[in-house]
């Protein structure tokens, strides 16, 4: 798959951890996963470090193997879901002799997220709000606390409705985002994923109205 992708034109490889380590793994076997690819291309790759509670995290000792042995690891996709863990990886991977980036996607608390000092972000949601992101991260990183309070009010209501449960159906609402303001024909899901009702869908509206990327649609004439 990594061969498919650079003859296919991609730029760097977002890695994620195989199923099977659900189960258990050791340091040689996430950092054998990740030699293996990097023989295969020369393209930088993305670590994409899952939460603590699926078992499909990184430990610590092996991220950092990761980060010193294979020298294409240019970043990780942080959403291992916990605050403390998340600040080490800030903290320890950006003050490497050889500096790997921190790329958040804690998409539902991004803004305390940013703060920690990450140095990008990776975002599903970006698909739907790229620019309010772009405009967050910036804001965090000229310290204007303000601007990134206002920044957060206007996406929190749409992290509030991409991100409810059940999860799973989290980038179903994003595509019915892209839908509401015009930019996809329409939301197509794969089974066993199934089409959000329609009150649900009305919610992705008015969070689209609340975040002002919608107009607010005039009531209906008597």
């Amino acid at each position: 798959m990594a061969r498919m992708a650079t003859l296919g034109g991609a730029s760097a490889l977002l890695v994620f951890p195989p199923a099977a380590f659900s189960l258990g793994q050791t340091p040689q076997m996430a950092l054998s996963h990740f030699k293996c690819i990097a023989d295969a291309t020369d393209l930088s790759l993305i670590v994409f470090q899952y939460p603590l509670a699926t078992g499909q995290t990184y430990p610590k000792d092996a991220l950092l193997k990761l980060c010193e042995e294979v020298p294409t690891v240019c970043a990780i996709k942080d959403w291992v879901g916990n605050v403390p863990h998340h600040e080490w990886h800030v903290r320890t991977l950006q003050n490497l002799p050889r500096s790997v980036n921190v790329l958040t996607t804690h998409s539902a608390w991004l803004f305390s997220s940013l703060v920690l000092g990450c140095n990008g972000l990776l975002s599903g949601s970006g698909s739907v709000i790229a620019e309010l992101q772009v405009r967050l991260y910036r804001a965090v990183q000229g310290n204007d606390l303000a601007e990134a309070k206002r920044l957060n009010d206007r996406i929190e209501p749409l992290t509030r409705v991409f991100y409810a449960d059940p999860f799973v159906d989290m980038h179903n609402r994003m595509k019915e985002a892209l839908v509401l303001l015009g930019r996809l024909p329409r939301a197509v899901v794969r089974p066993p994923l199934v089409k959000l009702d329609p009150s649900e869908i009305m919610g992705i509206e008015q969070a689209l109205i609340e975040a002002g990327l919608l107009d607010k649609k005039a009531p209906n004439a008597a």
